[in-house]
């Protein structure tokens, strides 16, 4: 019988906690980063992975971070990097990637080689995060997940909403289950995809592993966090050597691993296990229904840190509500 997922969590937690020990002798010491996350955030690593040229160490792990201007690239390896509270950047075997602006207002990385990945758990209407590919900036517009292939000019939409900014200064806007070809001289028309077959490949199950792992972050920490005293945010994991994300309330990642809020556990607005929340759509958060983010407003006009699509500072200009 396979027991449910919160209670194998559970029984993991508990063992981290009265057997110290017998972990210390399994996991390298990855002590606690002495600055907070910030976008540009070093998550994982696998592999060969570089920046600038520079092998990183498993311990560059929670410790580096990427300066606008520094391109992260991989050979056999992969990487996460963190980009506002609750987004995931994951670059794929053989790709590389320019961080481009690393503020929390305007979010710009730059995927120059290969594909990449992008989970959305939450965003505010002061978001601004974009991703270029083929120079054209795309913006996310909602939680979801998105997956980018500079080599062949593709952008697709599993879940969420973006929108490309074509060499006309026109938006084009994709969908649940559409992806848009942003390369020269491309139709401006998203089309639908075979979602089964992509989510077969190596990325799109990667990218599945990595958010469960950061739901069994969530679940190990989440219950130390209660009270007013703490924010949503990025924190860190000691016993998996990451940072994962708390929110105010629980929700679920597009891959369906469930995350719970800030202190769960001690009751009231600050907990509550809610009634049988987990993953895969196992039960609600204090039996209502779950707030995974919505949509945010229209269209605001700008430049590069001046209005994008919608809301603060984006990357391209935008249209007027």
């Amino acid at each position: 019988m396979i027991m449910p997922r919160v209670k194998v969590l559970f029984i993991a937690a508990l063992a981290v906690l009265v057997s110290p020990a017998l972990f210390a002798l399994d996991l390298p010491q990855n002590p606690t980063p002495a600055s907070p996350a910030v976008p540009g955030t070093l998550n994982y690593i696998e592999g060969a992975t570089t920046i600038n040229g520079q092998f990183l160490a498993p311990n560059a792990i929670g410790s580096v971070t990427l300066q606008p201007g520094q391109e992260i690239s991989t050979s056999t390896g992969r990487a996460e990097v963190l980009l506002t509270p609750g987004v995931f950047f994951r670059l794929d075997h053989n790709s590389s990637a320019k961080m481009v602006s690393p503020d929390l207002t305007n979010t710009v990385m730059r995927l120059d080689h290969g594909r990449a990945s992008v989970e959305v758990d939450q965003l505010f209407k002061e978001n601004d995060i974009h991703v270029v590919e083929n120079n054209v900036p795309v913006q996310l517009l909602k939680p979801g997940l998105y997956e980018f292939d500079a080599d062949h000019g593709t952008v697709m939409v599993f879940s969420g909403e973006a929108a490309a900014q074509r060499s006309n200064g026109k938006w084009v806007v994709m969908k649940d289950h559409h992806e848009l070809n942003v390369a020269e001289g491309a139709a401006p028309k998203t089309v639908s995809f075979n979602e089964d077959a992509q989510k077969q490949t190596d990325l799109y199950r990667w990218s599945s592993l990595r958010s469960d792992y950061l739901a069994e972050a969530n679940y190990q920490i989440a219950g130390d966090y209660a009270g007013g005293a703490y924010a949503p945010g990025w924190y860190w994991d000691p016993y998996m050597f990451d940072y994962t994300f708390l929110g105010p309330w629980g929700f679920y990642s597009p891959f369906g691993w469930g995350f719970y809020p800030l202190g769960w556990g001690y009751g009231g607005f600050y907990g509550g296990r809610g009634r049988g929340f987990g993953p895969h759509g196992v039960g609600g958060f204090h039996g209502d229904a779950l707030r995974a983010g919505g949509s945010m407003g229209g269209f605001h006009g700008g430049g590069f840190g001046g209005g994008g699509f919608h809301g603060g500072g984006g990357f391209g200009g935008g249209h007027g509500r």
